[in-house]
């Protein structure tokens, strides 16, 4: 399986690691690290997520929890497409 991310993805893992490097380089580096080495194990095993319930095909759109991080995939035959990326505390505040 092959990963790819969207330009939404790839955008919020830009906003990541800007934010948290304000404060701490070496945290967003490794935050970034730990993020990228857990999508990478999609590869091996793509329906580790867990299914987002409210998608109009659970079995496709996935959300993986890395940490205090989300990861959201959609999950076709051949490939992984990783659409989002976002801390939790996002969601609390409504963002």
């Amino acid at each position: 399986m092959n990963v790819h991310y969207t330009p939404e993805a790839i955008n919020d893992l830009n906003r990541l690691r800007e934010f948290i490097s304000e404060k701490n380089p070496y945290a967003a580096q490794r935050i970034a690290g730990e993020l990228l080495e857990g999508i990478n194990k999609l590869k091996v095993f793509p329906k580790m997520g867990i299914p987002v319930s409210r998608a109009p095909d659970p079995s496709m759109i996935r959300d993986l929890f890395i940490g205090s991080y989300t990861a959201r995939y959609l999950l076709t035959d051949e490939q992984i497409h990783i659409l989002r990326l976002w801390h939790n505390k996002e969601i609390e505040r409504g963002l």
